[in-house]
């Protein structure tokens, strides 16, 4: 598409099209897009929602008739009296909003696109006679992203003209750094890529960010990036005027006060989500919709969660939050265990622990009563999954917590039965050593010691250290007791006289029932 011409031609429809009149140019599937890219400021993710929609009830489904019809021509209406036709693709005929949420759209999506027909469509929109600057900033961004060799600025000329003068009213009419130096360096890079195609072919391509250079670090700090945003409401035009008469009522002050440092920072600190690739960001917004739906999970649903072998541990942290796994309701839980512990997924140890802490970790510390089954069908799962990391995410961190009770300790003593083996048994043993002992951990501890687990002389005397070192503020519990005493019945070959001497100052001062029980068990030991 070279261009379009003004023609003299039957009537026409108007400039902006009533939606209902072109709705009926679009298929079945394409008319839900355009009636979601018609919700207001949110028309671009209502667009995703219902692309993915489509997308898991077709998975062969292209986007290419809903592209093909938005740049088919159309006999245009003149904005005044005694203008000519013109002859234009449909897409001009949207309103400004529309088009606006239409790249925003194809900007979330357009990875998943085949190139042509986007491009096809920027093309269209290029052209545009009333093309705002924040669409011509997104059509060249987008250019970039598909690695067409745009070298041209995000933002127009005038804008950066605008914006040399603003940078120049801030800095007083002597001085002319930073920001000005920036736009003026960069408004005569404008000026000739606009004069010659063929110097601009000739050229590198620059990056979509400009390395500005600063008078003051604040100042460099500020003006890192120049970025397009993607939902804002408000086209460019009305910020740059909605700036400058702030600016000119604040300029005109005799003696303006100082601006305090922290209101130099940015106005919209950079959101954590940014850090995260575009095709994550999708998925994010997929899986949301998902967990958040009341539908059935299939298989496609399940395919969603792959992108997490495409993260690194922080992504992976950062989709967690996102999500809030923590605040997923309990009934959610074992769909998801079983979507993310399929064949296909096979987890670092990090990334495994970073689940199974954003899952469970804060579910069992806040328990007061039994935990359900819903919670303990996760955990279990996770649990026989991946041991090492369970023990580490979980199953440490709540016994080092000192407000554990039953239901914590009953959970924990179902996973270590249940899951874990007599390495992972031990492992837990020795994380005991390192912290200080409850009425919930003393139950742990005996249950492990109930499974009879294959003690080294080294870790017995270590154990032994602890019931002796920890004991005196168990005088009258009687689950240190029962623990005691299965120690010294199903430990006895353990027991070397050392051990029998510091064994014995321990049951001393036992207070319970079962001090005459525990002696006696310490009697009938005898040391080769």
């Amino acid at each position: 598409m070279s261009g379009y011409r003004h023609e003299h031609l039957p009537p026409a429809v108007s400039r902006r099209m009533d939606p209902a009149m072109f709705l009926g140019r679009f298929d079945g599937q394409s008319k839900l897009l355009v009636r979601a890219l018609l919700c207001g400021s949110s028309g671009a993710h209502r667009a995703l929602e219902v692309f993915h929609r489509q997308q898991r009830a077709n998975p062969d489904m292209s986007l290419s008739n809903f592209i093909e019809t938005l740049c088919q021509d159309e006999v245009c209406g003149p904005d005044r009296t005694g203008q000519p036709l013109t002859v234009g693709p449909l897409v001009w005929l949207f309103t400004a909003l529309l088009k606006k949420n239409l790249l925003s759209f194809i900007h979330l999506v357009y990875f998943s696109l085949p190139c042509p027909p986007v491009l096809h469509l920027l093309k269209c929109l290029s052209q545009d006679p009333h093309r705002t600057p924040w669409m011509t900033a997104m059509i060249r961004q987008l250019e970039r992203n598909l690695e067409v060799h745009n070298e041209e600025p995000l933002y127009t000329p005038h804008c950066g003209q605008r914006l040399k003068e603003l940078s120049q009213r801030l800095v007083g009419s002597d001085e002319t750094g930073g920001w000005a130096k920036c736009f003026s360096r960069q408004t005569s890079e404008c000026e000739r890529a606009s004069g010659s195609s063929e110097l601009r072919t000739q050229r590198k391509r620059k990056g979509s960010f400009l390395a500005l250079d600063s008078d003051s670090e604040d100042t460099g700090q500020e003006s890192k990036r120049i970025k397009v945003e993607v939902c804002g409401s408000e086209s460019l035009d009305d910020e740059e005027k909605s700036a400058t008469t702030e600016l000119s009522g604040r300029l005109g002050n005799d003696a303006p006060a100082e601006t305090p440092a922290e209101e130099r920072t940015p106005a919209a600190a950079e959101s954590p989500s940014d850090v995260l690739p575009e095709h994550i960001k999708v998925s994010v917004l997929q899986i949301k919709e998902l967990l958040e739906s009341q539908t059935e999970w299939d298989q496609s649903s399940m395919e969603m969660f792959e992108v997490l072998n495409d993260c690194d541990p922080g992504q992976v942290e950062l989709l967690c939050s996102m999500l809030r796994f923590p605040d997923l309701p309990e009934q959610t839980l074992p769909k998801l265990c079983s979507s993310i512990l399929a064949p296909s997924f096979d987890f670092s140890y990090s990334t495994a622990a970073t689940l199974i802490k954003s899952l469970l970790l804060q579910k069992i510390l806040s328990l007061s009563e039994p935990a359900s089954r819903c919670l303990v069908t996760a955990g279990t799962s996770l649990c026989s999954r991946y041991p090492r990391p369970m023990c580490h995410a979980l199953i440490g961190p709540v016994l080092e917590e000192k407000t554990i009770g039953n239901p914590q300790a009953e959970l924990l003593n179902r996973l270590v039965e249940s899951c874990l083996d007599s390495h992972y048994r031990l492992l837990v043993l020795q994380m005991t050593f390192k912290m200080t002992w409850s009425e919930a951990v003393l139950s742990i501890i005996h249950s492990l010691l109930d499974s009879k687990l294959d003690l080294s002389e080294e870790l017995f005397t270590q154990f032994t250290g602890q019931l002796v070192s920890q004991g005196p503020k168990f005088t009258k519990s009687v689950k240190f007791a029962k623990m005691m005493l299965t120690v010294l019945t199903k430990y006895n070959s353990h027991v070397t006289a050392e051990h029998k001497q510091s064994l014995h100052s321990c049951l001393m001062v036992n207070e319970t029932f079962l001090k005459k029980s525990l002696q006696a068990a310490l009697k009938r030991i005898t040391n080769s």
